[in-house]
């Protein structure tokens, strides 16, 4: 009885003991905040930026409504060189996007920022794209020989056909002068071209789009891993694991994972008796799968089947996604200048002298319309911006140094619209790439495919597409604007367009 009433005296005072312990956490956790924010301005004093909120940063100056691009530009003349960028309290990055900047930090071999590249990885894997140190110079060493030209060859021809069936099917278009999306069908015509390419896969997606798990599943992923990025709720792996989007994610990797599994199963089976390139080459083209299963080390050591599995999920996302969006504002900016798009057609008919499609040997001479991709890549970059994460203190050119630890923005978008590298910027100019005028230039002050050690594996593979593409598409059509879609840009983990990329086609008249 005398401890019961001990206890009952003794409750209200455990309400104060635990309330006091909760301050003391509070204080705590505020004062670490403290210190971390601090350490975080220290390191960026040097470079001046525009003012944010406390808590958020610069979060509430994203609408996500197209503007956003254009206010980095904007902050971009503003602050030479680079500035600060807060993404709440204590995260924050350097934004670069001066040629010199863009130099000291893609010419540096300083791994990706897992931050957003996470978000990827339980569907890619550890490939190409997201690896780091010893890994990512292996990998990156046994893949080279996938893209030299000798194996990009027939992958021109392959290129075509995907082209034509999406041509084919906007004859529908071309006769009712009304506008239609391009994304969309650019987006499966690069699906199917990848398909073929990295697995000697006929998928006839372009038709049958719909019904296929695996292209299903693809496009659940990207679409996925976009909606996330923009969601900070769902940057916390707990919550978006609890979530609905979490449950589909990974619902979608366990389909794309089985897929690859199996074709990889299957194809391993056939090249139990073929070991060399060489002989399998003679029989039919290579693709991108029989790269990496006979890829062999100095230590006569392949790849893992969970590294081949990594490396085609990496391809299928990087190969697909980055085209696409390429490509689609490729053609609107043709649409849009349709003096360029005259001389572009005009080159390219006199280099076909007939032909339907586009040959291996025809890609070099079209530098008219090579420019004119190079421009559109300039204006529209697919990938508008890439993080690093520096391993060790980084001093730039003017002497300004950052800590190791710190992560560093390159925005692409910027670099492209700098008006202190680019007279008139904003302006579609395909003459600034002639090779005169390019000579003037920093290499950085154009990075569409990345540059450096980590540069773009795939970028004469992507290149390739964009010419061929480009190539079909004027041969058959003339691409009109519509002045009422102006696409509303927006940085995902490609560019993409808020409101689609629209254009009208008609018919060229055939050359007499």
């Amino acid at each position: 009885m005398e401890l019961t009433e001990a206890f009952l005296q003794l409750q209200p005072r455990w309400h104060y003991l635990f309330s006091a312990l909760c301050l003391v956490v509070l204080v705590y956790k505020f004062s670490v905040f403290l210190v971390k924010r601090k350490a975080v301005l220290r390191s960026t004093e040097a470079f001046p930026g525009p003012p944010g909120n406390f808590l958020l940063g610069h979060v509430l100056e994203f609408k996500q409504d197209g503007t956003d691009l254009f206010r980095t530009v904007k902050w971009a003349r503003t602050y030479p060189y680079g500035f600060p960028m807060w993404f709440g309290p204590f995260l924050c990055l350097l934004s670069v996007h001066h040629p010199d900047y863009v130099k000291t930090i893609l010419t540096s071999s300083e791994p990706k920022d897992e931050f957003v590249y996470s978000f990827l990885m339980p569907w890619i894997g550890d490939g190409l794209l997201v690896s780091k140190g010893q890994k990512w110079f292996r990998h990156r060493r046994l893949l080279t020989p996938g893209f030299h030209y000798d194996v990009l060859k027939p992958y021109v021809q392959l290129m075509s056909q995907s082209a034509k069936t999406m041509l084919d099917k906007w004859e529908s278009y071309a006769k009712t002068n009304e506008n239609f999306e391009l994304f969309e069908h650019v987006s499966l015509m690069t699906l199917d071209t990848i398909l073929q390419c990295a697995f000697s896969c006929k998928s006839n997606c372009q038709t049958e789009g719909g019904t296929n798990a695996y292209i299903k599943a693809v496009y659940e992923l990207s679409n996925i891993v976009n909606f996330r990025l923009r969601t900070f709720p769902y940057h916390s792996d707990l919550i978006f694991h609890l979530s609905p989007h979490g449950f589909k994610f990974r619902k979608a990797c366990k389909v794309a994972h089985s897929h690859t599994e199996e074709v990889i199963r299957k194809r391993k089976e056939a090249l139990k008796e073929e070991t060399e390139l060489g002989r399998i080459q003679a029989k039919r083209y290579l693709d991108f799968l029989d790269i990496l299963l006979v890829a062999r080390d100095e230590n006569q050591q392949g790849l893992s089947n969970e590294d081949i599995r990594a490396e085609v999920d990496t391809f299928m996302f990087e190969g697909h996604d980055t085209t696409a969006s390429g490509i689609s504002f490729l053609l609107y900016c043709l649409a849009c200048n349709p003096e360029h798009q005259k001389i572009c057609r005009e080159e390219i008919l006199q280099v076909l002298d007939g032909k339907d499609t586009m040959e291996w040997e025809d890609l070099n001479k079209i530098p008219y319309t090579t420019m004119c991709i190079k421009e559109a890549l300039r204006l529209y970059p697919p990938v508008p911006g890439m993080s690093r994460k520096l391993t060790k203190p980084v001093t730039f050119f003017d002497g300004r140094t950052l800590p190791a630890g710190f992560r560093v923005g390159v925005s692409v978008f910027s670099v492209h619209r700098n008006p202190a590298v680019w007279e008139n910027p904003d302006v579609f100019d395909p003459l600034r790439f002639l090779p005169e005028n390019v000579t003037k230039r920093s290499p950085h002050a154009f990075v569409p495919f990345s540059a450096g050690p980590r540069n773009c594996i795939g970028q004469n593979f992507a290149m390739n597409e964009l010419k061929v593409v480009a190539a079909m598409t004027l041969k058959r059509y003339q691409l009109i604007e519509d002045p009422d879609f102006k696409p509303k840009m927006v940085p995902r983990l490609i560019l993409r367009s808020l409101n689609g990329v629209h254009i009208k086609i008609k018919p060229v008249e055939p050359q007499v």
